[in-house]
């Protein structure tokens, strides 16, 4: 049985895919999802098998590009004892396991071609036979297909079966990619969160109003499996606290270094630029923090001269945020009382050249950027200073 589950998100061409897909689901209609990898085309079949009328009986995925050309047809349909060197025994296939429910073929466009010859005849008529026997078998199992390759141009290079892709493309349901769906990357972002949460036993403090732009900003090569998968890091490896612009860019310049993509130079200045207006937004934020604190002190003093004036309470007693602020994202009022981000960029220049008695090393290292950056930035803004 298939646990139902949702296919998150409200963006516009999300709202009209679950529409389409909750349309078919209530019919026996032969599925093609299309989508790059990790855009969720599994849990789309999931939401589709959950909304049928199969919802009771088993979900069988199966990841044809995963599985060796050499025994991808015995998987499928079963074999029978002694029909290849390791058939100790006789063994189901999921075809079989699947019927009356639902069985998802992901990665459709890797089945060899001789596969794909049973395949349209199970599709057709619901017959197959195991490996080695001469039995047919009957299964009233619903298919589900997946892809992320381009299935007309396989049947034109005659790598795919073009009556199987008719049979398939009854009714096809694309699902776009992660970077065109807007604030569903916070709506699912925040739901992978409380999930890890639970998982790890881990206490998140959320994420700031800049990073959040950021994961917005981000194209997401990887889609959910990639936000997926970056979340889960963040929250174990940075144990729960506050993820901030400069700590989620650290994340992800070093994920896409793994990955070995190109170094941009252009990103990486305008990260540094980053990290220092955000170093100076945080510290704005705290001072005004305080001071609203301690005129509200003032306040309560003036009107109980008996009472006390007390400290700000620790951090540590503060009501826990939430993963996303309610005006994420976008500028609060606070940020746009500040002043233009050259001025104050050249205010943190200035003092920490002042700072580091002139020392151009030391204050490139204070302000986290590489000194060609900052000699760049000295005469840009006709600061002096000695070496």
């Amino acid at each position: 049985m298939s646990k139902t589950i949702d296919f998150l998100g409200e963006s516009a061409p999300i709202q009209q895919l679950k529409h389409l897909a909750l349309q078919v689901a209530q019919t026996e209609v032969t599925v093609l999802l299309t989508g790059e990898t990790g855009s969720g085309k599994e849990v789309l079949a999931r939401f589709i098998h959950g909304h049928s009328r199969r919802s009771h009986k088993n979900f069988i995925p199966v990841n044809c590009g995963a599985i060796p050309t050499g025994i991808l047809e015995s998987e499928l349909f079963g074999h029978e004892k002694g029909a290849f060197t390791g058939a100790v025994q006789s063994r189901k296939g999921y075809f079989e396991s699947a019927d009356q429910g639902t069985i998802f073929l992901d990665e459709i466009g890797e089945m060899p071609l001789e596969t794909q010859v049973k395949l349209l005849r199970v599709i057709e008529s619901g017959e197959f036979q195991k490996v080695g026997s001469s039995e047919t078998i009957y299964s009233d199992a619903r298919l589900i297909a997946a892809t992320n390759r381009n299935l007309q141009k396989a049947v034109s290079e005659k790598n795919f079966r073009e009556d199987l892709y008719f049979r398939l493309h009854s009714v096809e349901l694309h699902i776009p990619p992660l970077r065109e769906r807007g604030k569903d990357i916070l709506i699912l972002a925040e739901h992978f969160i409380l999930q890890f949460e639970r998982k790890h036993t881990i206490s998140f403090e959320g994420f700031t109003n800049d990073a959040a732009e950021m994961l917005l900003r981000y194209k997401w090569p990887g889609n959910v499996r990639e936000l997926r998968n970056l979340l889960e890091s963040l929250l174990i490896l940075e144990k729960g606290k506050q993820i901030t612009a400069e700590i989620l860019d650290k994340h992800l310049v070093q994920r896409n270094r793994d990955k070995g993509l190109v170094h941009d130079p252009e990103r990486s200045e305008k990260n540094e630029l980053n990290l220092i207006y955000n170093s100076l937004i945080k510290l704005h934020h705290e001072i005004s923090e305080i001071k609203q604190m301690l005129q509200q002190q003032k306040h309560v003093h003036e009107e109980h001269s008996t009472t006390p004036l007390l400290l700000p309470p620790p951090l540590a007693e503060k009501q826990r945020k939430r993963v996303f602020t309610s005006d994420t994202p976008g500028a609060s009022e606070t940020e746009t009382e500040i002043s233009t981000l050259d001025t104050l960029e050249k205010q943190a220049i200035a003092d920490a050249l002042e700072a580091c008695d002139g020392n151009k090393r030391r204050t490139a290292k204070v302000l986290g950027i590489n000194e060609r950056t900052l000699y760049r930035k000295i005469r840009k803004y006709g600061l002096g200073g000695e070496n």
